[in-house]
């Protein structure tokens, strides 16, 4: 019982991890169908965004204050990421819409330059992040250990999450946004303006990401592919869950981090992934459309 417990909390931490680094993604190639590659450099951006707030702490700000970066630079890191997002919808998605192959190789492109920029800054070696105090250590529930960082993680998964559906379901834009999704020819006959709607939607995505990667220096070291480690996990969740459905979303993550995370317990890290994808091909054959799937009326 204790090993079972140990790995179902393994299974949830990785699953929300790889949760808060498909939400970003679900948003963008559910909204615009754009598969995009550089997603994963959201992430490293991210990433470097803590590294580089630690580094102004350490040098600025008195010793006492230190335990506060971490908490400060999950917001910076948000709007660093989601104005690069803007901007890079703005000057080069927005002119590959419709076309998946073009916008496939153009991020792909685009994440090679994000990490050269990356090496020419923080160099080619990966960097360490130092957590907070208050994150060290653990807390030990009917025997099962579990690391203060894993469970901050946990929380602030469930708090985007939570974020992000208000948002979705309760404000204007959001209301929009889900409009677009559903049928983008009527809500702009409606008079929505679907490119102010995709280039608010990349951004959000993109900041998405940054907060991943933010997460992710708890976790180990951070380097100019990071975060392309992570980016195919991510397209499967998207896909298992059905394209453009926050709920999908979540329901993907979680089979696929457990699946995976028993899996490997019993074998090794490779048979893992190979019974993951086998998973996701024989599931797509039952059921295309993922977990969770759009209910339209058709005409005849």
């Amino acid at each position: 019982m204790e090993i079972l417990l140990t790995q179902l909390f393994n299974g949830l931490s990785y699953s929300s991890f790889l949760l808060l680094i498909a939400l970003g993604l679900s948003i963008t190639f559910g909204l615009m169908r754009v598969m995009n590659m550089a997603h994963g450099d959201m992430i490293m951006i991210g990433a470097y965004v803590t590294y580089s707030v630690q580094l102004i702490f350490v040098s600025m700000v008195p010793e006492s204050l230190f335990d506060y970066y971490f908490i400060l630079s999950i917001p910076i890191a948000f709007i660093v990421t989601a104005l690069i997002g803007l901007l890079v919808e703005k000057s080069l998605i927005r002119f590959l819409y419709a076309r998946p192959l073009d916008s496939l190789l153009a991020t792909w492109g685009l994440s090679l330059i994000f990490q050269q920029i990356a090496r020419m800054i923080f160099g080619a070696p990966n960097v360490a992040v130092t957590a907070p105090s208050w994150l060290n250590g653990n807390v030990e529930i009917a025997s099962v250990v579990l690391p203060y960082k894993r469970l901050f993680i946990l929380v602030l998964v469930c708090l985007c999450v939570l974020g992000l559906y208000y948002y979705l379901v309760k404000t204007t834009a959001g209301r929009r946004m889900n409009a677009v999704t559903l049928n983008r020819p009527m809500a702009a006959s409606l008079g929505i303006n679907t490119r102010k709607v995709d280039a608010t939607a990349f951004a959000l995505g993109s900041g998405l990401g940054g907060v991943a990667g933010c997460a992710l220096t708890l976790l180990g070291p951070v380097g100019p592919t990071v975060g392309t480690n992570y980016i195919i996990d991510a397209f499967m969740i998207v896909i298992l869950g059905g394209v453009g459905k926050i709920k999908g979303t979540v329901l993907g993550a979680l089979c696929i981090g457990l699946l995976s995370t028993f899996t490997e317990y019993g074998t090794s890290a490779t048979i893992a992934k190979v019974v993951v994808f086998a998973f996701i091909i024989i599931f797509l054959q039952w059921k295309p459309s993922g977990l969770i799937s759009t209910r339209t009326r058709v005409l005849d």
